[in-house]
């Protein structure tokens, strides 16, 4: 039995007190949290590059010059005069040489060539930094816990995306096409955009430890998140109509606001020819028809405003200061993408007008994303520093 102890023995003399020890979260292996997230911010950059080289390709009519798809062989441009004339003239063999580009000379050609060969070259770069990143952090066991499945994902929408993109480009090959179909450029452009959002969240989530995430969502804020989930779907729609205008040139047939060529809705919406001094069905205008595609791209437009309004008034009111100035942020790029919309209409979509535009819907995504990300893992604030 132990000897008494002297009241005046303080507390611990007879040996050092155990360590405090962490929970299951923190004893977990974290991985490469901080090498993952700068490897996906390198992507994201490249898909965001890729999103802005291919609106200009869409705007240049550069995306049919090059008719065939080869993913490998391909990325060798024409070493030789030789080279070009057979690519020249596998071109003119295209509807899009023969409807709208008769007579073009080799030189012209090689400015649409170089877009269309740059836009896919970059997608190879996008490939490949994603696959020499994974099977470098798969290999060295750096990737986190749970993490795998998502950079898989990743890939796979990757090569889907490259499929994808050979789809649209097929359909501006064969009979009177002169642009490649507005639907499956929508498609081409809304993946992309679920790619760079995945991207952006993935990149979200790594800036903080599991721990410290899990211990931010007990403070989420159930209303707000709902709300900025709506908005981003709401986005995305508009993302997707906007890439129907392109697909179409439907931004360059009513350069005036706010009525469309003196009317509030344009004449002859739901009318598409099939060619043949006949019409195609009515379903057709709302892909083809460049005034009711139009219309709806404004209407949306005006929509996604309003409720952008809506969710701000609700996200100034947030308990952190660091979601309150996120959806700050969201509105002040809506209104500022608003405007841009507007000029590029009254422009007839000019080069500089538009693609500015394009870039504008990818910052006002991420930043609904990044509202999105802190209503449901607040950044704790602090009264006494001024952050709360």
């Amino acid at each position: 039995m132990a000897g008494k102890r002297s009241i005046f023995e303080e507390v611990g003399s007879a040996g050092a007190a155990p360590k405090a020890q962490g929970g299951l979260i923190d004893a977990a292996p974290k991985g490469a949290r901080g090498a993952v997230r700068g490897w996906l911010i390198m992507l994201f950059l490249m898909v965001m590059a890729m999103i802005v080289v291919g609106g200009l390709t869409r705007l240049t009519d550069s995306g049919l010059s090059i008719t065939e798809w080869r993913p490998v062989t391909g990325a060798l441009p024409p070493m030789n005069e030789a080279d070009w004339q057979a690519e020249f003239d596998k071109y003119r063999a295209s509807p899009q040489y023969l409807h709208m580009n008769a007579g073009m000379e080799m030189s012209a050609f090689k400015v649409i060539y170089w877009w269309e060969w740059g836009h896919r070259q970059l997608g190879r770069a996008v490939g490949l930094v994603w696959a020499v990143g994974f099977l470098f952090f798969w290999a060295t066991k750096r990737i986190p816990p749970g993490w795998t499945g998502r950079l898989v994902l990743l890939g796979a929408l990757g090569g889907l995306q490259g499929a994808i993109g050979w789809w649209m480009v097929a359909s501006g090959l064969t009979g009177t096409m002169t642009s490649v179909a507005s639907y499956r450029l929508a498609t081409h452009l809304g993946l992309a955009f679920v790619i760079l959002g995945f991207i952006a969240w993935y990149v979200f989530l790594l800036e903080r430890s599991e721990a410290a995430l899990l211990q931010a969502r007990r403070a989420r804020e159930g209303k707000l998140f709902g709300l900025s989930t709506g908005l981003l779907h709401f986005a995305f729609l508009q993302i997707v109509l906007g890439a129907l205008v392109a697909g179409i040139d439907a931004g360059r047939a009513f350069p005036t606001w706010p009525d469309m060529n003196g009317q509030f809705f344009p004449a002859d919406a739901f009318y598409v020819s099939d060619g043949q001094g006949g019409a195609l069905p009515i379903w057709h205008a709302f892909f083809e028809n460049p005034g009711l595609v139009q219309f709806m791209h404004r209407m949306a437009g005006y929509a996604l405003f309003a409720f952008g309004v809506v969710v701000w008034l609700r996200g100034r009111k947030s308990a952190h200061r660091a979601t309150r100035f996120a959806f700050h942020m969201v509105m002040a790029m809506l209104v500022a993408q608003v405007l841009l919309g507007i000029l590029a209409v009254v422009t007839a979509a000019q080069l500089h007008v538009a693609i500015t535009h394009q870039l504008g819907a990818v910052i006002l995504w991420v930043l609904i994303l990044r509202a999105r990300y802190l209503s449901q893992y607040p950044l704790a604030g602090s009264i006494r520093k001024g952050t709360a």
